[in-house]
């Protein structure tokens, strides 16, 4: 087989050298319970420690300890920012605000309130793109919380959060406004001022970090008012809100991945531009690629890359390129095992046939025009090979 071709950056990345050498360190080294007040204990403490602050800075955020949540996980952290405002806030018709295309983990805490008794309004995302009349219409006194993915991981659609938390502040400042920014964290350029959001969801294996570990950021107000309970019970770890021992080891990791990837910023970004661009042109200039469909919305990042394929399945493309050793997904790695078509795909407003004849490539600074280039010449082959659905 030639050299492998990881297009699926937006599941998960490999590990980035900085994380590497931080988890060896604290593998061999600092192997002490963070809580144990000896030697060992404080050093620990002090990865974890070094490992919050680095991730608070990449959000512009340079403020107390208490305003970053450790979680396990991305889906985990969402599932604490939507039960655990709901819950503080719980009361007779209380209401959340999402949109149609959110990432499951989302969708489906948003279904658990759902059954407790909350009031869930679901915005529609055609063509990635929010309408705002129905936004106004939707918020209402009752409206506790509004959460909304800055990036669609399935599309690229890049929702305009900022503009939805405003208008959600305005009309009621006690609303709390929560972004999925998994997607977008150190792809594109925002703080946490600049989105507005007083939650917000990032995690590290997106980034070059490891699997096991995320963080939700909570903005001081939310604190003050106790805005947001915990959904585990345990010990007084993570500010009494997330309970166990810390993963000192993986917090490690996503620290030094965080760090670099904000010192690199900028030419990470451009390398994902030209890569983009170098896709997007194969597609529309290369006749043998014209029967794809690419799924673009007009406001989208330049990692993540939707086509929908000329009656062929997305599995049965998945599985031809993966046989050249070049990886892609049929969708959102949280979702690739479920049965039925895509929510974000429909949402965007793809029939049931094209959802389920659709690819997603996603990009790291790390791919390079060779392999998009071999990229896109196995695809073209597929669509001569492979058989299509009647």
């Amino acid at each position: 087989m030639s050299q492998e071709i990881y297009l699926d950056n937006s599941a998960t990345t490999p590990l980035c050298d900085a994380a590497k050498a931080a988890m060896q360190e604290v593998m061999e080294h600092t192997y002490g319970n963070p809580s144990s007040l000896h030697a060992l204990g404080l050093a620990a403490e002090k990865a974890v420690k070094n490992a919050r602050t680095a991730v608070l800075a990449s959000l512009g955020v340079r403020g107390e300890d208490k305003q970053l949540i450790f979680c396990g996980s991305g889906s985990e952290a969402n599932n604490l920012a939507l039960i655990g405002v709901y819950t503080s806030k719980k009361r007779a018709h209380a209401r959340v605000i999402l949109t149609e295309g959110e990432h499951s983990s989302t969708e489906a805490a948003a279904r658990y309130l759902e059954r407790i008794g909350a009031e869930v309004v679901r915005l529609s995302t055609k063509g990635g793109e929010l309408d705002f009349d129905e936004v106004e219409n939707a918020i209402t006194e009752n409206t506790v919380l509004v959460s909304a993915m800055l990036v669609n991981n399935e599309t690229g659609a890049r929702y305009p959060v900022e503009e939805l938390f405003a208008l959600a502040k305005a009309k009621n400042p006690q609303i709390v406004c929560h972004t999925d920014a998994v997607q977008g964290y150190l792809k594109l350029k925002f703080t946490q001022r600049s989105l507005g959001a007083d939650l917000i969801t990032v995690s590290a294996h997106k980034i070059g970090g490891p699997k096991g570990t995320a963080a939700l950021y909570v903005h001081p107000d939310v604190l003050k008012h106790k805005a947001l309970v915990p959904i585990l019970h345990g010990g007084q770890q993570e500010n009494g809100m997330r309970p166990g021992t810390e993963n000192v080891v993986c917090l490690a990791g996503f620290g030094a991945a965080a760090a670099d990837g904000a010192l690199h910023f900028a030419e990470h970004t451009a390398a994902l531009n030209a890569l983009s661009d170098r896709l997007l042109a194969r597609l529309s200039q290369d006749e043998s690629l014209s029967e794809i469909k690419v799924n673009r919305p007009r406001k989208a990042v330049p990692h993540i890359i939707s086509l929908t394929l000329p009656r062929i399945k997305s599995e049965t493309m998945l599985h031809y390129l993966s046989g050249r050793g070049i990886y892609v997904s049929s969708g959102s790695a949280c979702a690739s095992h479920a049965r039925s078509v895509s929510r974000a795909l429909h949402a965007y407003g793809l029939s049931d046939e094209d959802a389920d004849c659709t690819i997603r490539v996603s990009l790291s600074h790390t791919n390079t025009e060779d392999g998009i280039d071999a990229f896109c010449g196995a695809l073209a082959d597929g669509l001569t090979n492979l058989i299509r659905i009647k």
